[in-house]
């Protein structure tokens, strides 16, 4: 019984390191996982683990990014506010969902961002379209880089709700589609994105979880997200210092790569 606590504490700690890297939380590894895992267990109580590993891994990765300062903090409450209703519409759908049928529209959607972010990791898109909805941000790093860009404010809210609904359908954290749409919709640099995306990750996940507090599906399940998020806090530390070192472009098609082999085998060999 010991290994296993501590095999899971491994994985948190994978998952915390690599998803805050690449700022997806690391939703999108965990949950084919536990998938193999518990194959017993139902889709609504998965995404009740992964959503918890989720919040602790965003929250931690968003103390060690706002140190360095490249979290964009207005712009992530604006999306964050968004997001949180769909968030809850997710985690209500999720009971509608057969396991097959999760599997399938799981491993449909990483296939997709995969496919498009491999091949194009840095956007071609120069500014916001629709500019009388354009807003103009600016962001100075703790190494004092300063990052200029623009994006639709209206597009954004509608991306953030979108992002919201499959969080909390899906219990990935929604950083999958956060840093896609950030880099290449709303034409936020790499670097700001993957740590703007962290803080709307740890701000929207606690509504998709109080969610599934009211609907039951935590029973019996403290010990397994309380040792994984664990191993996540720790493994989110790494991750942010990390990513200092890393490219943007790197860590755009990292993230595609580890989706495209999850997708993949979600899609040939489901559970």
């Amino acid at each position: 019984m010991t290994a296993i606590w501590f095999a899971l504490a491994g994985i948190g700690l994978f998952v915390g390191g690599f998803g805050t890297l690449v700022g997806v939380a690391g939703g999108f590894i965990l949950v084919p996982i536990l998938l193999f895992l518990y194959p017993n267990e139902s889709p609504s109580t998965l995404t009740s683990i992964t959503l918890t590993v989720a919040f602790f891994n965003a929250l931690s990765g968003s103390i060690a990014y706002g140190r360095m300062k490249r979290i964009d903090y207005r712009s992530g409450m604006v999306f964050a506010g968004a997001a949180i209703p769909g968030a809850v519409l997710g985690a209500y759908l999720v009971n509608l969902l057969n396991r097959g049928a999760f599997q399938y529209v799981f491993g449909s959607i990483l296939i997709v961002v995969a496919v498009y972010m491999l091949f194009r990791p840095s956007s071609t898109a120069r500014g916001g379209f629709l500019q009388k909805w354009c807003v103009q941000r600016e962001v100075t790093d703790h190494a004092g880089t300063t990052h200029r860009f623009s994006y639709n404010l209206p597009l954004g809210m509608a991306i953030a709700f979108l992002v919201g609904t499959v969080s909390g359908l899906l219990g990935i954290g929604g950083g999958i589609i956060h840093v896609p749409a950030l880099t290449q919709v709303l034409c936020f640099p790499v670097h700001i994105a993957t740590a703007t995306s962290h803080f709307m990750v740890a701000v929207t996940t606690v509504s998709a979880i109080a969610t599934h507090v009211v609907q039951g599906t935590f029973t019996g399940n403290f010990g397994v997200p309380a040792v994984l998020s664990a191993g996540a806090v720790v493994g989110a530390q790494f991750g942010a210092r990390l990513s200092k070192r890393v490219s943007g472009t790197l860590i755009v098609r990292l993230l595609a790569l580890g989706l495209m082999v999850v997708a993949l085998r979600l899609l040939i060999s489901p559970v």
